[in-house]
């Protein structure tokens, strides 16, 4: 397959993450964001909506009429903290969470047309040309329409971008990313992240709760030691302040517990057009430098 992408042998291998709202790059993927711009590769993040439905954790730093322009410039920051080579932001307005009337808004990135948002994310992936996307699964992770819908695009586009008949934009060659994961955690690690939290005299987030996300440790594919930067992670999710207010479990986390519960990402590889192993530490495994 790499033949079909051309003229791109001199280029550095790049990631592309597709996430729903502004703080969801830093706590699901900061940490591979972080270590793979450090490893000299190039980490392009595509932000779906503005998160203007987010919480104000502290009334002082932003408004419901602004919010979505202070989470711009938090966004900003926090790509700045992981050394995100590009960010973009498609342009869609936050639907709120499942259930809400918000989601009906036409505006939002829920009722986005579909076809329409395939193809933004198209010209993307053809101007940046990544090998690795990671996205969400079906379920957008935890039901979050906007999550879902972000799976949703990324999987049409991970199948349109490399068909020249398809979005037939001038100056847009082709592109055919190679290897697609989903964010994801084990459940089997809300036990242990529970005893640490309780040990260090913390509610856990879910306690008495079967946690509704999450899999099962065999369908993990790919886990990636970030241990290195995971303080580059903290900060980038610190740099999200109206989401990270005082009852926010990542803010009540001590530096040195927060390193110790996340220093791995976790990921499902949910397709490839290489040779793959079962098991990979490394999302760009089975890729020419």
């Amino acid at each position: 397959m790499r033949a079909h992408n051309e003229g791109m042998t001199d280029k550095p291998l790049t990631i592309m993450a597709v996430h729903a709202h502004p703080d969801d790059e830093s706590s699901s993927t900061g940490g591979i964001l972080a270590r793979y711009g450090a490893e000299g590769k190039r980490t392009v993040l595509v932000t779906c909506t503005g998160g203007e439905l987010g919480e104000i954790g502290d009334p002082s730093l932003a408004t419901p009429e602004n919010l979505g322009e202070v989470r711009r410039r938090e966004l900003e920051a926090a790509c700045s903290i992981l050394g995100v080579t590009k960010l973009y932001r498609l342009g869609y307005r936050d639907s709120g969470m499942l259930g809400l009337p918000e989601n009906e808004d036409p505006s939002s990135f829920n009722q986005a047309d579909l076809d329409e948002a395939v193809g933004r994310l198209v010209a993307l992936i053809r101007a940046e040309r990544p090998e690795v996307l990671v996205t969400y699964d079906d379920n957008g992770f935890y039901g979050h329409p906007d999550h879902v819908r972000a799976n949703q695009i990324t999987v049409a586009a991970w199948e349109a971008a490399g068909d020249p008949r398809r979005y037939t934009e001038p100056g847009l060659d082709p592109w055919t990313p190679l290897k697609l994961y989903y964010t994801t955690v084990a459940r089997s690690g809300f036990k242990t992240f529970g005893e640490k939290m309780r040990a260090a005299g913390l509610e856990p987030p879910f306690e008495g709760e079967d946690p509704v996300f999450g899999v099962e440790d065999d369908v993990i594919t790919a886990t990636i030691d970030i241990s290195r930067w995971v303080e580059i992670k903290r900060a980038a999710l610190m740099a999200h302040k109206t989401q990270m207010g005082a009852d926010v479990f990542f803010s009540k986390l001590p530096p040195a517990l927060f390193s110790e519960l996340f220093d791995r990402e976790s990921f499902i590889r949910f397709a490839s057009r290489i040779d793959a192993a079962e098991k990979e530490a490394d999302l760009f495994e089975g890729l020419a430098p």
